[in-house]
């Protein structure tokens, strides 16, 4: 750039930021900061460019070499014309920077060098303008020339003090790629060296940092309540209610009104019970089953009845919808509803009268729906089963509710034997479970146990929400309007087919080891794919070929347009069981709700846009569940750096290899480095490192023992080496 230029770039940046802080002084320390002045020539530049703005009459001068906007400025610059070659798309920013562009123009993400993503910040939707000449490997590449839609609400990081006027927040690795200058004014109570969360105020140019605003301060950045938070924010999730809504939930009340009861049908008298895990509050769903004169089984799925104390539009319902689901943190559940709601008014408690939308379904012994309804009642649950209380009976222990429970069993084998028949396919992943001290230290980790009442609750959930969908279908094919996407339009849950490239790679990598995974089509079956988790079961392969098949999958989103659910094997599916803890069933009880009285529900448009805002949702939340265990799993091994562990080679790069640490299922990188008795190289076709000399293999599912060796709690990084044995 020519000094005039530059001069002319520094002048348009300071203006841009006075005029959004009118009242604002801007120190020059500050403008050093926000400019990243640190040559000589830069610090020559910038006080030629005051000088320029004073001399325009632009800005005023204070004290100390302060300036603020002189109230007589003028407009803004207009926006430059765009370039016609540009396509839109979301942006992602890796951590060293480059941008990848994921757009519906081109099959492989356009390359965004850092120099040229403009004013992209992470997820952001762009427009990008591509270049005519791809890269030297091939590539398409492109710079950002518009922000079309900012994603992200709000950033996590640390404030820093430059001086007595300029203060930086530098944000954390998973927030932004970028640091932020913000004004005194808009620090708040926060103080040098705090965890913060803020919000963008303005980025005016990408020669400048970005503007920000301290919404909450989180303290020592070390706390178990800093970095969980710091999790959540990172995902654009939020804890705490606005206070008119907790206002709004407060009042409404306990006790059922005897005139809904009389309207509803009532099954209070109904031996109506409830299984959950140990700690759940929130209690979506009862059952109640009994065989009927046929000898059919007539199952009862009694889901809490949400939008009855949710009217639309209402302000706990658009809370409800920006959230879309509540968050599964480690140590918290961050609701979808408010506390007096999701744990009280609609909460199936045990021995009390609550509000229900039931689907009954009789299915023969084979588990063939033969008739259903789907009705608004009134419940008494008579009790409330832990999972592992109810196993207890299911294995032997005499109860009053062993009857039902048994029957329930009986039904639920059958279903789910069906159901794998169909060509559901069979993922069974461990989780982690955390014991932790009252300030959320980890003191323990083990693996949760899964035993067949969890499989009884997800069958009998799985056949409710298939039936709701499977109503849609029918009321279409009874009407004598033509069938369109504007015919009863209905919330489903969708799965597309798998990434082929990906099966092609999970091929290629188990190969090696023997296990023979064929691909005959670009439309891989249900049933190859659960013939090669039934090969790699109970073997050292099972949690790693099962976590890159579930990586290979198209992620489950919410929609109006139906294709069906791969992975369950379902035509029709949607979610029903859970309005609690999911907006989607609160959508589909609504659409079940006004079809019953004739009456048109939400249109299809409306559900494509609040179908893609509930996936987006459901993915963030996913994302910061996941984040809090890596987190936990960290701390845990900080405590143990210099423990060995067995593990299993979950993945195999040049860098060097990850490994799963067993019974903990936790994941940590051992460098290439570490590998100190040979020269490694990587083996792309077999997929493993190779020892140039002695030939040695590292390859997936080989079991081998590694010490922990360091960690980084705040990147969630564990590095291990290897114990020879």
């Amino acid at each position: 750039m020519t000094k005039k230029t530059n001069e002319s770039t520094f002048e348009e940046i300071i203006l841009n930021i006075l005029k959004n802080n009118p009242d604002s002084i801007l120190s020059f320390e500050m403008l050093q900061d926000v400019l990243q002045v640190e040559s000589k020539k830069d610090n020559n530049r910038l006080k030629n460019a005051i000088n320029n703005l004073f001399d325009q009459n632009l800005i005023v001068k204070r004290k100390g070499g302060a300036i603020q906007l002189n109230s007589s400025n003028g407009k803004k610059r207009k926006r430059k014309r765009r370039d016609d070659n540009t396509v839109v798309g979301r942006i992602d920013i890796s951590r060293r920077g480059t941008g990848y562009l994921i757009c519906d123009e081109y099959k492989e993400d356009v390359r965004v060098s850092s120099r040229h993503l403009g004013l992209a910040l992470q997820d952001d939707i762009v427009r990008v303008e591509v270049f005519p000449n791809k890269g030297r490997d091939g590539r398409v590449e492109g710079k950002v020339v518009e922000v079309v839609e900012r994603k992200s609400e709000i950033f996590v990081g640390t404030l820093i003090k430059q001086s007595d006027q300029s203060y930086l927040i530098t944000s954390d690795e998973n927030s932004a790629h970028v640091d932020f200058f913000v004004l005194p004014k808009n620090i708040g109570d926060a103080e040098h060296g705090d965890k913060v969360i803020f919000e963008l105020v303005d980025w005016v140019h990408p020669r400048s940092l970005p503007e920000a605003k301290i919404t909450q301060v989180l303290g020592d950045g070390t706390t178990n309540e800093a970095m969980m938070l710091s999790i959540l924010a990172e995902n654009q999730l939020k804890a705490p209610f606005p206070k008119e809504v907790e206002e709004y939930a407060e009042n409404i009340p306990v006790e059922v009104p005897q005139e809904e009861i009389d309207r509803r049908l009532d099954l209070r008298d109904k031996q109506v019970f409830t299984i959950d895990p140990e700690d759940a509050k929130d209690f979506d769903d009862a059952l109640s089953i009994e065989i009927t004169d046929n000898g059919n089984y007539k199952l009862g799925v009694h889901i809490a009845d949400v939008t009855y104390y949710m009217p639309e539009d209402s302000i706990l319902d658009e809370e409800a919808y920006g959230r879309s689901t509540s968050v599964y943190l480690v140590d918290r559940v961050i609701p979808m509803l408010p506390e007096k709601l999701s744990n009280g008014v609609c909460s199936l408690r045990p021995e009390e009268d609550k509000l229900a939308y039931s689907c009954f379904m009789e299915l023969t012994p084979k588990g063939k729906l033969v008739d259903y309804s789907i009705e608004e009642t009134v419940i008494h649950s008579k009790r409330r089963f832990t999972y592992e209380e109810a196993q207890e009976v299911l294995d032997g222990k005499v109860d009053r509710f062993t009857g039902p429970l048994k029957t329930a069993e009986k039904l639920a084998h059958i279903l789910l034997e069906k159901r794998f028949k169909e060509g559901s396919i069979d993922f069974d992943t461990p989780e982690p479970k955390f014991i932790l001290d009252e300030n959320g230290k980890p003191l323990d980790v083990e693996l949760k146990e899964r035993v067949f009442a969890h499989r009884l609750i997800e069958e009998c959930m799985l056949m409710a929400n298939r039936t709701v969908a499977y109503h849609i279908e029918k009321l279409r094919d009874q009407s004598n309007k033509k069938r369109s996407k504007d015919l009863y339009p209905y919330l489903y849950r969708i799965h597309d087919q798998p990434d082929f490239e990906k099966l092609e790679n999970i091929q290629e990598t188990v190969k090696p080891v023997g296990i023979n995974f064929r691909l005959d089509s670009k439309t891989v079956s249900s049933k190859a794919i659960n013939k090669l988790l039934d090969q790699i079961e109970d073997t050292p392969l099972e949690l790693t070929v099962n976590d890159l098949m579930l990586r290979a999958m198209a992620k489950a989103e919410y929609s109006p347009d139906n294709i069906g659910h791969f992975g369950l094997g379902f035509e029709h599916y949607a979610h029903f069981t859970s309005p609690i803890r999911r907006y989607p069933d609160v959508i589909v009880h609504r659409l079940l709700k006004k079809y019953a009285d004739n009456k048109n529900g939400y249109k299809y448009n409306e559900l494509k846009k609040m179908g893609e805002h509930c996936s987006d949702r459901e993915r963030m939340a996913i994302e910061a569940e996941r984040e809090s265990i890596k987190l936990k799993q960290v701390e845990y091994l900080s405590e143990r750096v210099g423990e060995e562990f067995d593990g299993v080679i979950s993945g195999v790069m040049e860098k060097g290899i990850f490994v799963d640490l067993k019974n903990i299922h936790c994941e940590g990188m051992l460098p290439v480095s570490e590998l100190k008795d040979d020269y490694y190289v990587y083996d792309e076709k077999q997929h493993c490192l190779v020892g140039k000399n002695m030939g040695k293999k590292y390859q997936l599912g080989k079991e081998i023992k590694v010490k922990v060796v360091r960690t980084d709690i705040e990147k969630r990084h564990i590095d291990l080496t290897l114990v020879n044995k």
